[in-house]
């Protein structure tokens, strides 16, 4: 089979060759794994602040909104790029750059008293949170050997799910006692831990020298920029022009286009690419993106209007409401290191069809108890549910999808992972804004930022009914993602490596790999 651009034919060894021969991994990871976490509790860790920063900054629902978006954006469009900065210069050092420009980013946040300047300074955060995350795979993937990656990638994706679902119950905390600032402020002593630790824990591992596809990054970033405008901003234009000739449908049009131009470009260039579409040729590697996406999207797409309920309909405070997320944490916590365990050695599509299937249940069931007067215990019975889920999706998806990425790729395997699971993030904020905004306006409700902002406190007994039953109507889009991705997993592959009885052999659908 002919090797794609960037991917080089000869097996990759089990860890990386100059490291020490009694070299223990895992001291390393846990030490990244401390800035891993941090900032992806900032990816949720907003939602539960949104009416407090809205009334504090004096701001409408349209412009707090771009304080998560932004942040994704910023996070998600440099991954490409990012990731093969570690294979360049170390996946260490732009670890640690990553950290210092993050760590004062956050100061910048929670310093700030204007909308405009927090959406600045969370850009550059976002940046900085580029810069860490494909470090963290990367390393996994160059010191752990293959057949043992399941326990390393349960960790990673134990922590992404952790972190996913402790942001909100730690932003709720913090509104309460200290003001929504501390949600960004409380990550400086957390990075100065964290540089401290992956300074003197994580090896220096050998680079690779790689171009870089800057028209591939411009084209890219573009493509997502005008979709995820176009999405988010089409109920504040209904969905039409918004100046002269610029119309939302253009907008989304143009985005598609220019990325589709990327992924053009991505095939015919003669250097190095951005993205090696090789790695695509191994099955797992395309469907582990394709579900990360989905989960990302789905995760995104609840919070949201679930937090609008709780504090708006239910009146309950930021902490009140965010303590309603703990079930998931705590399940996900417990089954976590039991799914590790699984992951070398079952069949990942019998993990992850669980992961989907229950995801889409514990939606759909949560959908149907959002009304003004259900018991508080019920809404924690499919958080519970959904907790299992989040466990049996994170470490497997990531494992199966990096289990034979070629080492001399791995930082650019790692970006494009990340990158899609950013992607699928941005897309969730996106839509789920728009789709918010339209149906208060099918049930009844102007949806205009001062009736959302009206979520807030405890709106009016007559708005209630028709308010629960339009964010009940938005839990449909997790529903539909998660539908998604239950039909996109059962396609995988069983892994090739020994934890699974099997002896490593080409495959029409695999990698090349290094």
């Amino acid at each position: 089979m002919a090797t794609a651009p960037g991917v080089r034919d000869t097996p990759p060894p089990d860890k990386a060759p100059d490291l020490p021969a009694d070299y223990k991994p895992w001291p390393a990871l846990l030490a990244m794994v401390v800035g891993f976490f941090m900032i992806l509790v900032d990816n949720t860790i907003v939602s539960v602040a949104t009416p407090a920063i809205m009334q504090d900054l004096r701001t409408d629902y349209n412009a707090v909104i771009w304080v998560t978006s932004a942040y994704l954006l910023a996070y998600a469009v440099p991954l490409l790029v990012t990731g093969r900065l570690g294979d360049r210069f170390g996946p260490k050092n732009v670890y640690l750059a990553g950290l210092v420009v993050f760590t004062l980013a956050s100061l910048w946040c929670g310093l700030t008293d204007s909308i405009e300047m927090l959406i600045l300074a969370r850009v550059v955060q976002g940046f900085g949170a580029a810069m860490i995350t494909p470090q963290t795979m990367a390393v996994i993937t160059r010191t752990f050997p293959p057949a043992k990656r399941g326990g390393a990638m349960a960790l990673w994706g134990a922590t992404a799910g952790v972190a996913t679902l402790v942001g909100p119950i730690l932003g709720g905390v913090l509104v309460d006692s200290l003001g929504w600032e501390w949600i960004f402020i409380v990550n400086v002593p957390i990075g100065v831990i964290g540089f401290v630790l992956a300074w003197r824990l994580v090896p220096v591992l050998p680079t690779h020298t790689h171009s870089f596809d800057w028209l591939g990054v411009a084209l890219s970033g573009i493509g997502v920029f005008l979709v995820v405008f176009g999405i988010q901003e089409g109920e504040k234009y209904d969905w039409g022009q918004i100046e002269g000739l610029i119309s939302v449908p253009l907008l989304i049009v143009v985005g598609v286009v220019v990325f589709a131009a990327f992924v053009f470009w991505q095939s015919r260039i003669k250097a190095e690419p951005l993205v090696p579409l090789g790695l695509f040729r191994d099955r797992n590697f395309s469907l582990g993106n394709g579900g990360i996406a989905l989960v990302s999207l789905g995760i995104t797409s609840m919070s949201l209007p679930f937090f609008f309920y709780a504090q708006g309909v239910r009146g309950w405070s930021p902490t009140e409401s965010a303590l309603l997320m703990a079930p998931m944490a705590v399940v996900l916590m417990i089954l976590s290191p039991f799914v590790g365990k699984l992951v070398d050695r079952t069949h990942p599509r019998n993990i992850t069809v669980v992961g989907f299937g229950t995801a889409a249940v514990a939606m759909f069931w949560l959908s149907q108890l959002i009304e003004p007067t259900t018991p508080v215990w019920q809404l924690c019975l499919p958080m519970a549910l959904f907790g299992v889920s989040n466990a049996c999706l994170w470490a497997p998806l990531s494992a199966t999808a990096t289990r034979n990425l070629p080492m001399a790729s791995a930082g650019s395997g790692a970006g494009v992972y990340n990158t899609t699971r950013q992607v699928g993030a941005v897309l969730g904020s996106a839509a789920i804004a728009a789709l918010i905004q339209g149906r208060l306006t099918a049930n009844g409700i102007e949806g205009s930022s001062q009736d959302l902002q009206a979520a807030g406190d405890t709106m009016p007994s007559f708005i209630q009914g028709p308010f629960s039953q339009a964010m009940s109507q938005t839990l449909y889009l997790p529903v539909g993602a998660f539908l998604i991705g239950l039909v996109l997993v059962l396609f995988l592959a069983k892994p090739s490596h020994a934890g699974h009885g099997r002896a490593p052999e080409a495959k029409t659908d695999s990698v090349p790999t290094p």
